[in-house]
This record gives structure tokens, sequence and C-alpha cells, in this order.
């Protein structure tokens, strides 16, 4: 029997309350389809707590990101950077984020999106640790923002935009993260097209699990939930628009992860 290639998620919300039920099964199935290591987002004090406690009881299989996403940007005060800046001590917490700015909801005031991503962009710099980015409908304060504190080590997290803006984030030293969005012919097929501007070594890929599930994938769970083992349908799709092998993208992928992240 083949063994199966070796892929990376990058973006996994394994802490979300629809994998309660199932979490180490979750793991389980991922790494039998060689996908493994997991890196869990944290996206809220609490869920970065959480998922830098659980990373920790799997050496070397998860780690996990610390960060506020701008939904939850209302919620920091005085004592987030603090929080945060302990949760990075941990060896399995390998990035700063998801952290960013969201216009398209709004579910934070653009004033406080901004002011808590700067905090969390400074943070960085000064851990020395790289960032796991969001970023919706705000391109412009968005690369405004990280141009004004000379980020370099960054990956735009489901990048889901224009050529303009991937060209932008390209030109910046960026990582792009390609999740199960390409698979939908709906909102997703010019993706199919920009994909192959991205270098090999700044491309990296993530299900955004239990979100996103691949539209095209012709067995898709009863309850539509997305997981890190559909990974190798990304891998797949990614292949075919770039003009390379499934195994090539893999190897490519899981390369550039290991080294982005220093895992």
């Amino acid at each position: 029997m083949n063994q199966p290639m070796s892929t990376i998620d990058i973006g996994v919300n394994l802490m979300h309350r629809s994998f309660q039920r199932d979490r180490e099964q979750v793991v389980e199935r991922a790494a039998a389809r060689g996908v493994s290591p997991l890196i869990i987002t944290g996206t809220s004090l609490r869920s970065s707590a959480e998922a830098a406690r659980y990373a920790g009881d799997f050496p070397g299989k998860l780690y996990a990101t610390a960060g506020v996403h701008p939904h939850d940007a209302k919620g920091c005060n005085e004592e987030t950077i603090d929080k945060l800046r302990e949760l990075a001590q941990l060896p399995q917490v390998v990035a700063i984020g998801e952290c960013g700015l969201d216009y398209n909801r709004d579910f934070s005031p653009r004033d406080v999106q901004r002011k808590w991503f700067a905090e969390q962009i400074r943070l960085a710099l000064d851990l020395n640790l790289p960032l796991f980015l969001h970023e919706r409908e705000a391109s412009g304060d968005f690369t405004s923002i990280l141009k004004e504190h000379g980020v370099k080590r960054a990956v735009v997290h489901c990048f889901t935009g224009t050529e303009a803006e991937l060209k932008t984030y390209l030109a910046m030293g960026f990582h792009i993260g390609i999740t199960g969005w390409i698979c939908d012919e709906r909102r997703g097929r010019h993706l199919l097209d920009l994909v192959p501007i991205i270098p090999p070594d700044r491309l990296m890929i993530e299900t955004d699990a239990p979100f996103l599930t691949p539209r095209d994938m012709k067995d898709k769970p009863a309850d539509r939930r997305n997981e890190p083992a559909f990974l190798p349908h990304i891998v797949e799709t990614i292949a075919r628009c770039t003009g390379r092998t499934a195994a090539e993208i893999a190897e490519m992928t899981t390369q550039t992860a290991r080294e982005f992240f220093g895992i």
C-alpha cells in the first residue's frame, strides 16, 4: 500500500465546539491521511489558551497560534497583550494570530480593530514570531499598518482576494495560505488562476476546519463539517491548476510550513 502524502494543515479551528465530541479522532483521521502536524488557530484569549493547552498534550503532532481575531478585538483590554505574551512563551505556540482586519462584518469597530492589530504586530516583532493574518475587505488599512511596522514574516491566512492584492502581499514578502475556498466554483474560481502566481516557497495550505468544506468533494460528510483529513483534496486542486503533481505540492508546502513556523 502506498504511504499517504505528508502535508501540514497550517490553520484548523480544532477547539471549535463541533469537534468537542471527537477531537482526538479528528487528529487521528488526519494523520492517517498524512496530514500531520496540525496548527490550531487561536482567535481569542480563551481559544488561544485552549489551543495551547491541547497542543501541549500532543508534542510534535499539534501546534498552536495565539492571537485575537478582529471580530473579537472589542473584548481586548490592558491585560490582553501580556496574556498573549505568556502563551507565546510556550514551545507549542508558533505564531501570533489570527489577527488582522475585517471590514466585511465589522463585529468590532474599525478603530478598535486597527488598535489591537497593531498591538499584536508589535508583540510578534518583539518575540520574533511570525504573524498569522486575517483580512477581509480591508486591504488598504491592512497593508498600511503592516508596512508601517516593517513586517516581513507573515502568512495571509485563507487568501480569497484579488490579483492586485495577492501581488501586493507577495511584494511585501508574505506567505499565502490557500483553503478549500479554491474548490468553490461560485466564489473561488478566480483562485485557480491566481495560485500559479504564488512562488512555491511562499505557498501553504489549510482547511480552516470546521469551516470551508471543499464544495466539489464527492463524499462530503452529512453534517458538512470540514476537517483536516480533507486537506489532500485541496492539494489535488492546487496541483491541477499549477501543472504540478499532488506529491510535489505536498512536499513543497510542507517544507515551506516547517521553515516558516520553525517546526
